[in-house]
């Protein structure tokens, strides 16, 4: 039931990523995975010119590292508006159905429980990052909210991430499964500025403005402290 992967957000090249395909893990685990969140981007947004083409990998025509203002890299002669607020690619219906043309998105550097050493990039769409918590069930910023409200780093703790059985796109929520072990939140902790970590949470086609070296530092909820 559709398809959000590293197509619509090239890697560099080696980065391992988990994508989110017909309400699957592309890894294998199936509809369940449980990680840790090393680290993370800020929330970024892009423009595709063209129709989706999955057989095709293809840069954006427009993008944003801050959501404010087309990158700095981004070709004078596709910057769509001078700033986000006023771009009609913006606009609820631009896109497919309701949805903006301009599309938002988050990237995350993570590990899986039974392998802390190994980071994978996921990318999470829109209806995985906004919306409030019902029924126990956590977008990304709601489950950031809710670790706030407990003194709980995203670090410290082994996330389960499932699928939304009610939507008909792969939507993610998250909730946390258990503490680290201090053992593992030493390993872990090791990664955060990990070469593999930053990849994971750069966006390939254009130099990450303002790498974190704490998980959601600005994404209102987390805040990695020592």
């Amino acid at each position: 039931m559709g398809e959000y992967t590293a197509r619509r957000f090239v890697g560099l090249g080696s980065m391992e990523r988990i994508s989110l395909r017909d309400k699957k893990f592309s890894d294998g685990n199936g509809d369940v995975l449980n990680v840790v969140i090393v680290n993370a981007a800020t929330i970024s947004r892009s423009y595709y010119k063209d129709e989706y083409n999955p057989d095709k990998t293809v840069l954006p025509t427009c993008w944003s590292s801050d959501t404010q203002i087309p990158s700095n890299d981004v070709p004078e002669e596709n910057r769509q508006a001078p700033r986000c607020m006023d771009c009609v690619h913006n606009i609820r219906g631009s896109g497919y159905g309701s949805s903006r043309a301009c599309r938002f998105s988050q990237r995350l550097a993570i590990v899986k429980e039974e392998d802390l050493n190994y980071v994978f990039q996921l990318i999470l769409p829109a209806t995985s990052i906004f919306g409030e918590a019902r029924d126990g069930n956590m977008p990304m910023q709601a489950y950031a909210r809710f670790l706030r409200d407990h003194d709980t780093p995203a670090i410290a703790v082994v996330t389960e991430m499932y699928f939304d059985s009610n939507s008909t796109t792969p939507r993610l929520f998250f909730k946390p499964n258990r503490p680290l072990e201090d053992e593992e939140l030493n390993v872990v902790s090791g990664m955060i500025e990990h070469s593999d970590t930053i990849e994971a949470i750069t966006i390939g086609y254009a130099p990450y403005e303002g790498a974190q070296t704490s998980p959601f530092e600005s994404t209102d909820g987390f805040i990695f402290s020592n």
